[in-house]
């Protein structure tokens, strides 16, 4: 079987994967907290996690790959967006999600198995909390709950930091009840109008540290073997869960292994409403962007380097899908082709490509092995190519591959121009056929003049616009 190898957060070094149980391989993402639209900077964390569960289906088989990927749906920024539209908490949080599932299935991102939510778990966190405060890990101060970071010796090791930029970081809220200014929230109380629940100390809510704790074991059980996000969430949420889990459940490992994926800018910048660069995922789709086409510019950037999302690269991924779906079009792929291949036993992975893919989950290098890939004959390679496509979720239903037709909206080309290009791409037909290749060639410097990128597979043409592209200079043939 392929090793898979992952640069491990709590270690700081690249490891290989051994599952706990290979039979029941278990991750947990931590989710959105849901009262608004998820900006293309959410995404990545999911998406980075959608490729390691398809490629950990893929070697150890889809019964046997466990994947969480929690909701937030109790928080003061739901609170205050209830309180600013009157809208009850209830309909906006599933509002969101539902928002959050069209956008992230838009984007070939598969459902994990598990989606808790914050609120079907409240009887597991104050059952967690009630075991920290037995163990002297929390105490109990003016209708809060707080854990004590002191009782935790490897408080900070997951972020490395000192106590000053953990303080610092953690933008502490100094509390008289506080024993450390370093102590976190496992309860609050609860006024008139925000959500709350019936507990020993108390009608209140849970801290938002307790809920991602709770609802791992819960569903995943005191060891497990990956735990994710951003590295936004290194310090404090993770440093906390780790503390939290560690003290109320002493003989498990939580999480084995740790992934951070790094922050997204946009044309070089941070992504900021005040810069004016701040979309979010729906507003790519809007604009007539293909999932695709997001996921692509997304899975080229390793998860562990700065992403940047550019109109540039936009368009080159556009560019490039248009090209290998001309190809799986070209050579007939489809439901029946891939249904003989299996049963060929030709439905297989390239070993080149899963070999660098399963190295820290290096997509721009999977993405440069399709490359290779789509520049084959050979029926098995292109087979490779074709299986690598669907396990990065570029193709997810042979019976719908993609076509960005060049007349389409989308393109950016007006339907009499893209006309235009048709007829001269069939006057380029006409002209091989009849082996008249000094007319052949002049309809193809038309073409290239024009900036037309054609793209020739199994005796079809298909086309794209390119970035230099010029709708005048279309004729003289």
């Amino acid at each position: 079987m392929t090793t898979i190898r992952l640069h491990n957060t709590k270690t700081r070094k690249r490891e290989d994967f051994a599952p706990i149980d290979p039979a029941n391989v278990r991750l947990y993402l931590c989710g959105p907290t849901v009262y608004d639209r998820a900006h293309i900077g959410n995404l990545r964390p999911s998406l980075v996690f959608d490729v390691l569960f398809r490629l950990l289906r893929h070697l150890y088989g889809p019964d046997h790959v466990t994947y969480v990927r929690n909701f937030t749906d109790v928080d003061d920024k739901i609170n205050a967006r209830a309180a600013e539209t009157g809208r009850a908490i209830g309909d906006i949080t599933a509002e969101t999600i539902r928002w959050y599932h069209d956008d992230l299935d838009a984007v070939g991102l598969l459902r994990p198995t598990h989606e808790p939510r914050a609120t079907a778990h409240i009887p597991q966190m104050i059952a967690m909390i009630e075991t920290l405060i037995d163990r002297g890990h929390a105490y109990a101060a003016e209708g809060h709950v707080l854990f004590a970071v002191d009782s935790y010796a490897d408080y900070g090791a997951l972020s490395g930091r000192s106590t000053d930029d953990m303080i610092a970081g953690a933008r502490v809220e100094v509390a008289p009840y506080k024993r450390n200014p370093m102590d976190f929230v496992l309860w609050k109380p609860s006024g008139d109008g925000v959500p709350g629940w019936s507990s020993p100390w108390g009608y209140g809510r849970p801290g938002w540290h307790i809920e991602c704790s709770a609802m791992s074991h819960d569903l995943l059980g005191e060891s497990f073997d990956i735990h994710g996000g951003g590295n936004d969430l290194q310090f404090p949420h993770h440093e906390n869960e780790i503390a939290q889990s560690a003290c109320a459940h002493p003989h498990g490992e939580f999480a084995r292994y740790w992934l951070h994926n790094e922050m997204l800018q946009v044309e070089g910048k941070k992504m900021s409403k005040s810069l004016g660069n701040f979309f979010t995922i729906r507003d790519l789709l809007d604009q007539g962007i293909p999932g695709e086409v997001i996921r692509l510019v997304m899975l080229g950037t390793h998860y562990g380097k700065t992403m940047d999302w550019t109109e540039a690269r936009r368009a080159e991924a556009e560019l490039t899908l248009r090209k290998w779906y001309g190809i799986l079009h070209g050579h007939g792929f489809g439901p029946a082709m891939i249904a003989a291949l299996k049963a060929e036993g030709k439905w297989q992975a390239d070993p080149e490509f899963l070999g660098v893919l399963a190295n820290d989950l290096n997509t721009p290098g999977a993405l440069a092995r399709l490359h290779v890939l789509s520049k084959a004959k050979t029926p098995a390679a292109l087979a490779g190519f074709a299986h690598g496509l669907e396990l990065l979720g570029l193709v997810n239903d042979w019976s719908a591959i993609p076509m960005f037709d060049g007349g389409e909206a989308g393109a950016g080309v007006a339907p009499a121009v893209a006309a235009q290009v048709d007829a001269l791409l069939a006057a380029r037909a006409e002209a091989r056929a009849a082996k008249d290749w000094a007319r052949a060639d002049q309809v193809r410097d038309i073409l290239t003049a024009a900036g037309v990128q054609v793209t020739d597979v199994g005796g079809q043409a298909t086309w794209v616009a390119g970035p230099d592209f010029d709708a005048a200079k279309l004729g003289g043939l």
